[in-house]
């Protein structure tokens, strides 16, 4: 007997924006898995734990590095690629009890989410499912009330960790753009869309969805580090129709 893996999208922040079909299976679930740094809280728990089983085992999944290292060096490749085998050897343990174990992910399980890398190792061997949720860019232009892309426009989604003369080029394609993974490249991000002629339009939200919530014209943002939960969007809609 072989239990199912489910990959649960709880959203950006806000409990509310979790999906009935998402509370269904976290209320369900025999084990409930979550990713965390190692020594910190788990964003994932914090916004679905009112919805556990009473009876739901937890499996904490800690990150032994985050952005102590560089992600392309060989030891952070190295120790994060030996965590997710670990990860998945013991969600495994307890699908091949017959349990069901959903996996929180922030956002949704399948976009820049640490899910996915226990999916492509488990799914081959077991029942899977994965469960879309609201994605923190979603949940930023709503907050920020910003029509993002209409009609023609291109949508750009660009990694902030990319080098800063390719994100330049890149934003200077782009009709509409979102910087993800801000943190310490902000002012990158910034030289970037000055370069591309993109600063006046680009807004950044920090926590966005979340009480504490942060919206400002990035041109008026101070360079210091960002927190993690940071966005950069470049609305489209240039022409509004």
């Amino acid at each position: 007997m072989r239990g199912r893996l489910i990959g649960v999208g709880v959203g950006p922040g806000d409990p509310d924006l979790l999906t009935l079909k998402a509370v269904k299976a976290i209320g369900a679930a025999d084990v409930v898995g979550y990713f965390a740094k190692a020594g910190n809280a788990s964003h994932a728990r914090a916004i679905a734990h009112a919805h556990f089983g009473a009876h739901a085992l937890e499996l904490p999944l800690l990150y032994p590095v985050t952005t102590e290292m560089h992600r392309h060096d060989d030891a952070y490749r190295a120790a994060i690629g030996a965590f997710y085998d670990v990860s998945a050897a013991a969600v495994a343990e307890h699908l091949m009890a017959g349990r069901t174990v959903a996996v929180l992910s922030e956002g949704d399980p399948l976009f820049y989410g640490s899910y996915m890398h226990l999916h492509v190792r488990l799914a081959p061997r077991f029942p899977a499912e994965v469960i879309p949720g609201v994605t923190g860019m979603s949940g930023c232009w709503s907050q920020a009330g910003a029509p993002i892309a209409q009609g023609d426009d291109v949508l750009m989604v660009l990694p902030g960790t990319l080098d800063e003369a390719e994100l330049a080029r890149r934003l200077a394609e782009a009709d509409a753009a979102v910087i993800m993974k801000v943190g310490r490249n902000l002012p990158k991000i910034r030289r970037a869309l000055a370069a591309a002629g993109r600063l006046e339009r680009a807004l950044y939200v920090e926590r966005g969805t979340m009480a504490d919530c942060a919206l400002v014209p990035l041109a008026e943002r101070a360079d210091e580090r960002a927190p993690y939960f940071s966005i950069v969007l470049v609305p489209g809609w240039e022409r509004a129709a």
